[in-house]
């Protein structure tokens, strides 16, 4: 039976959400630690080398791209964009907290929507829908390995409806130039709609043992 691996990577970091503010499709670049930490993290670690890139479209998205693998060429998926947090884009929840409608959304985002912006459950579903064509795609055109750089939300989003082993989004939190493996078994994907977590992203270290 046919298996795909997809390595699920965020994207580097931006000054922004260091400041605590709400940044989902806004778009930002990297820091310059950002950069440098990518660039770091390629050259002692180093990343999978996939068939296929596909990325979010966002700028910070794009960038990081072009650093860990800059001979490939990038195919934007804007199904894996950040949620879009409306009004609330580039503010922080100090500053929204005489708002009794961030209240509301702090209580029930997953159908509650900032003012102009996604709900918990409308980005849920359009993650899910663009997941679920990537497979296809893979499936279709035989590609068995594939990259795709996106967003934290995004990823923890994703692993928490698909992932074996199942865990809450929280548990999925991952920092920026990491991510995770999954395996796309084709039986399992068809009945039942799940993939394998196996590694992290770039993977973990080996730990050697030594006896004395």
């Amino acid at each position: 039976m046919q298996s795909y691996v997809i390595h699920l990577i965020r994207h580097g970091a931006i000054e922004e959400t260091l400041k605590g503010k709400y940044i989902g499709s806004s778009d930002v670049h990297l820091s310059k630690k950002g950069r440098e930490d990518l660039v770091n993290i390629r050259e002692t670690v180093g990343y999978p080398y996939p068939q296929k890139l596909y990325s979010s479209p966002l700028i910070r998205c794009i960038e990081t791209c072009e650093l860990l693998f800059p001979e490939m060429e990038i195919n934007q998926l804007h199904s894996f964009s950040e949620c879009n947090f409306g009004e609330w884009e580039g503010k922080g929840a100090v500053e929204l907290s005489g708002d009794p409608r961030f209240g509301e959304w702090l209580k029930n985002s997953d159908q509650t929507p900032p003012p102009g912006g996604e709900s918990g459950k409308d980005f849920a579903s359009r993650i899910c829908r663009g997941f679920e064509r990537l497979v296809e795609t893979m499936s279709a055109e035989k590609i068995t390995e594939a990259t795709v750089v996106t967003h934290g939300g995004v990823i923890m989003s994703l692993l928490s409806i698909y992932g074996i082993p199942q865990a809450p989004s929280y548990q999925w939190r991952m920092d920026n130039g990491y991510g995770f493996s999954v395996r796309v078994n084709s039986f399992l994907w068809m009945r039942d709609r799940v993939v394998e977590v196996f590694d992290t992203c770039p993977p973990a270290p080996k730990i050697t043992e030594y006896e004395d």
